[in-house]
């Protein structure tokens, strides 16, 4: 499974569209980061922009908007409807796929510390990534806004930030956090009396006794009333629910719901949701919406991975020994990963964090390059096949399908050769899971290692067996050379591996 995580930075900029193009070019900037959204509000003078990537991606790409935000917008001009405390006001990372709550909490921290080295900014850490109760509440983090906190900073030990000096510039204070994907909707009513608003919103938010997971204020907007909001878990407590309410107490107030708007984007479900309660809909099933039944009728992974073991157990020669080799890596670091994930967040393992982090994140990395070395195996192989059948009649077929044997056998050894690498890298990740993992899990990094030999072994065999079809040559005697080298160092790799899981309970 792709790593995916998402960002969903709020910038204090709405009316200016030139600073947050900059922005958002500053963001784009990094490789592998696709951004989904953009979504700016002049009255409240805010632009919120979503992102995803991998770890390593979305991390770089956040600091990069942050540092051109603090760059283009000084806070002590910047005025707006919406509460705000930075140029860059929030932060938070949310897990998407194959990435943990934790994975995300460890995002918000270091990029917390670089923000506040790097760019003189002070940083709170808020929600998941919070280290106290108090500032677990992105509005008790937030209280006072931009001013408050000028004035306060260095007076008051409990405004001491998280990263970052205790002082305020211009860039303001940035909220740098974790959490889970939160739906900000907007609801307009018909009538401009903004009080209308406000006792609304106490009557919705959960601060006030109104509904849970439901934060919520009222602003003038456009010449309407709006009550704000951001709904921090729809399965809970879900919109349709929480407009119904507003649509009651507007009523109670003597106006009506005019119309609502997103802010960024919203999970289908929380749409289904709201559809079924509308529509009263019996019994309802998912899969009765056409574009879920649609996906479900693409392979599920169990049904690809029964896929490709049918298709390795037919007559065909491909898929062979040398995807079944790259298959057997690619669990070999899906189990690493697991381990590293039963590790971090442990009270017992903190002194690791950073180190288990960085290992789930190579070890998803490596799944995802010994997958896509199943196929290149089988291309390989079939490249030499098609050499073998080129015409050899005459002199000249004979030195062209010579030479197209050759080359299409030498990429053959070096595909496996390239598995080999990955499963001695591979090995080495599994011994460290075993040395600094989760003892609950070191059967697992045992069983890694034994996985990430397997793929060596079959690898080997597939370097050595093409090396064997082709010419005495410097290249084929390199490739062996550094085949040889890996199988030394996996054997005392393995070496460790079985030492540590002795000591610990000579499993």
């Amino acid at each position: 499974m792709t790593q995916i995580v998402e960002c969903v930075p709020n910038f204090s900029e709405g009316r200016d569209k030139k600073v947050v193009d900059k922005i958002v070019a500053a963001i784009k900037e990094v490789k592998n980061i696709t951004l989904l959204d953009r979504s700016s509000d002049k009255d409240h003078n805010r632009s919120v922009i979503t992102f995803v990537g991998d770890v390593r991606s979305v991390e770089e790409a956040a600091f990069r908007g942050i540092a051109k935000a603090a760059e283009l917008i000084d806070m002590s001009k910047h005025t707006g409807e919406h509460p705000r405390m930075g140029a860059t006001d929030v932060v938070p990372f949310v897990p998407i796929s194959a990435v943990s709550m934790q994975d995300c909490v460890q995002i918000a921290k270091r990029l917390g510390q670089r923000v506040g080295k790097e760019l003189n900014i002070p940083v709170y850490l808020y929600e998941e990534a919070a280290t106290s109760e108090e500032r677990r509440n992105l509005e008790n983090v937030r209280r006072g806004e931009y001013e408050g906190i000028r004035d306060s900073i260095g007076k008051d030990a409990a405004r001491k930030p998280d990263f970052g000096p205790s002082k305020l510039g211009k860039a303001g204070a940035v909220a740098i956090g974790a959490r889970q994907p939160l739906i900000a909707y907007n609801v307009y009513l018909e009538t401009d009396d903004v009080e209308v608003a406000k006792k609304i919103a106490k009557a919705v938010r959960h601060s006030s006794g109104g509904l849970r997971f439901v934060k919520a204020a009222g602003f003038l907007v456009d010449g309407k009333a709006q009550v704000s909001m951001n709904l921090t878990d729809f399965h809970k407590t879900p919109v349709a629910r929480t407009v119904e309410l507003i649509r009651r107490e507007a009523i109670r107030n003597g106006t009506l719901i005019a119309k609502s708007e997103l802010v960024g984007l919203i999970p289908q479900e929380a749409l289904e949701d709201a559809a079924t309660w509308y529509l009263q809909l019996k019994d309802f099933n998912r899969q009765q919406v056409l574009e879920r039944r649609m996906q479900s009728a693409e392979l599920s992974s169990d049904e690809h991975s029964n896929a490709f073991l049918d298709a390795l157990a037919s007559s065909a020669p491909t898929p062979g020994g040398g995807s079944a080799a790259a298959h057997a890596g690619a669990m070999a670091a899906a189990l690493v990963a697991m381990v590293a994930r039963l590790t971090l967040g442990k009270k017992k393992y903190v002194a690791v964090d950073s180190k288990m982090l960085a290992l789930a994140q190579r070890a998803d990395e490596l799944r995802t390059e010994f997958s896509e070395a199943v196929q290149k195996d089988s291309a390989a192989f079939e490249a030499v096949m098609s050499a073998m059948k080129l015409p050899k009649e005459t002199t000249k077929q004979k030195t062209k399908r010579g030479k197209a044997l050759q080359t299409a056998t030498l990429e053959a050894a070096r595909q496996p050769l390239a598995v080999a690498r990955m499963a001695v890298e591979t090995l080495d990740l599994a011994r460290q899971a075993a040395e600094l993992g989760n003892t609950n899990a070191i059967s697992d990094a045992g069983t890694a290692a034994a996985l990430a030999r397997a793929s060596l072994e079959g690898s080997a065999l597939n370097v050595r067996i093409n090396l064997h079809s082709l010419d005495k040559n410097s290249q084929g005697t390199k490739l062996l050379k550094e085949l040889r080298t890996l199988e030394k160092k996996a054997t005392t790799l393995e070496s460790k591996v079985r030492k540590q899981i002795q000591t610990w309970g000579g499993l």
